[in-house]
């Protein structure tokens, strides 16, 4: 019985050893075996083995690409403070598990420390818009920085990126005034333009209207004329003996009882008083015969006129 105990007892620490000698990395890991708390190898991805009780896992390292987000307050050139988020990421060298393991306690402590002394060294020396201007010179002299310190202790900074930029909440609020003062005053101006615009073309079309007006009025003229001078044709050559201011009397006195008529017929025709009497058409001729005469001695004195300047058109 008991040497059943004892084999019994045998069989278990032979099997606590054997599965303490056992261990798995998982993939994208390294793992740090210690011997009596010496560094003794790097073990990678998959079942690895260990002496029991001699050695041990001191630890793992992740080799996958990790990102810290850095938010750092400082100050502009144009005195805002400004809360900038940079995101660095960063990863393990493979073959440097050990100095990342054993010479850098806390890695993300030692990054976060290079990106507070970068950005406030470069933002103090831009004003508000130049930081969101040149953000990725920020971003590269950040990466540039981490790069150089960082690659000592085995770590690769893969990039580095200015996330966020919020300046003070009053600065944002003022900005945003500025900006919708500038986008009224653009507005104000383009209404301006469109206004003057409606008012040329208005000008436009009136003055078109007016001089088709006057052309409609000249030709109206034009055709009266022509219409009393082939009545007055006719006249002589059905009636002899008739004078022309005969003839244009008669064509005048039948043109007014012709209105007259027209008037009376209208819808709603207002009371207009005008002279009423055979006599009143031979002031109506003399009023037109005079200004017939005024027009034809305007013209020919015109004609006159430009004949006497020599090498004018």
């Amino acid at each position: 019985m008991a040497g059943l105990i004892i084999l019994g007892v045998a069989a278990v620490i032979v099997l606590v050893l054997l599965f303490g000698s056992l261990f798995t990395v998982e993939q994208q890991t390294a793992a740090i075996v210690e011997r009596f708390g010496k560094f003794r190898r790097v073990a990678g991805p998959g079942l690895n083995v260990k002496i029991p009780l001699i050695e041990r896992v001191a630890g793992r390292v992740n080799l996958r690409v990790q990102q810290l987000d850095v938010a750092v307050e400082t100050k502009t050139l144009d005195n805002v403070f400004v809360h900038t988020v940079v995101a660095v990421q960063y990863r393990v060298i493979p073959d440097r598990v050990y100095d990342a393991f054993y010479r850098l306690d806390q890695p993300t402590v030692q990054i976060t420390a290079y990106v507070f002394d970068t950005v406030r060294a470069r933002v103090p020396k831009m004003e508000l818009d130049a930081v969101f201007e040149r953000k990725d010179e920020i971003a590269m002299a950040v990466k540039n920085e981490l790069a150089g310190e960082m690659s000592e202790f085995g770590f690769q900074i893969v990039q580095a990126l200015v996330t966020d930029i919020d300046p003070d909440k009053k600065v944002k609020e003022s900005m945003n005034e500025i900006n919708a003062a500038r986008r009224l005053r653009e507005a104000a101006l383009e209404r301006g333009e469109a206004d003057k615009i409606l008012k040329v073309k208005a000008a436009e079309a009136e003055a078109e209207s007016k001089a088709l007006q006057g052309q409609g009025i000249a030709n109206q003229r034009r055709a009266i004329i022509d219409g009393l001078r082939d009545s007055v044709d006719q006249f002589q050559q059905s009636i002899a003996g008739v004078t022309p201011e005969a003839i244009m009397q008669l064509v005048l006195m039948t043109q007014h009882y012709d209105t007259v008529k027209e008037i009376g017929a209208a819808s709603r025709a207002n009371t207009i008083f005008v002279p009423y009497s055979p006599a009143g058409m031979s002031d109506f001729y003399a009023q037109i015969r005079d200004a017939l005469i005024s027009a034809n001695a305007a013209t020919t004195q015109a004609d006159v006129d430009q004949a006497d300047r020599p090498g004018q058109p």
